[in-house]
């Protein structure tokens, strides 16, 4: 089995995740009253969100997800090839779209070859995308603490492979844009 890079910030967020409320607990949804699969089914909508903001559109599948005590992180990964030239781009395209859905920005990492932007939204979902093994994209949601239930997996997304279990594919769509091996220009297309 292939780790990939990341996995520790990874186990390092779902550690995070479990008992994260707002300072007043009043922002968004009650959280008191969520239970996982709602949680679960929020976090899957700020992900397929996200991926339909992304233009250039990005080819995505949904990666393994896991469920704990009381909080659950969902996963996508983008199977588009994004060059090391376009990761910036790519980052700041996400950014921006998340800054407009009032989303806050937490830290980032600068690394050349494994940038990292995490977010939190108003009801204390935690948001992450990194680039890992292969420059490989990877989205997660992490859900705050809700009311136990059972969790299904993520509902089948038009244009998307259904999810199965398994680990996505590594990047091997080309995209005219985001695999160009060129920095973008001030033309770049934005969300």
């Amino acid at each position: 089995m292939k780790v990939r890079v990341g996995l520790t910030v990874m186990v390092v967020a779902l550690a995070t995740g479990c008992g994260v409320l707002g300072d007043n607990g009043s922002e968004g949804k009650n959280m008191s009253d969520m239970t996982m699969q709602q949680a679960a089914e929020r976090a899957d909508s700020i992900l397929t969100e996200t991926m339909t903001a992304i233009k250039p559109q990005v080819q995505w599948e949904h990666g393994i997800f896991t469920d704990l005590t009381c909080s659950v992180s969902r996963r996508v990964s983008v199977t588009t090839i994004i060059s090391p030239e376009r990761r910036g781009s790519f980052l700041g395209v996400v950014e921006r779209y998340w800054e407009k859905q009032g989303f806050t920005h937490r830290t980032a990492n600068k690394s050349t070859t494994n940038p990292a932007t995490y977010f939190i939204t108003p009801d204390q979902f935690q948001i992450r995308l990194l680039f890992g093994y292969q420059g490989q994209a990877h989205f997660e949601v992490t859900t705050p603490c809700v009311k136990k239930s059972a969790v299904a997996p993520p509902q089948p997304v038009s244009g998307v492979p259904e999810y199965d279990g398994s680990e996505p594919p590594l990047p091997s769509e080309n995209s005219d844009f985001w695999s160009a091996n060129t920095p973008v220009s001030s033309a770049s297309p934005s969300s």
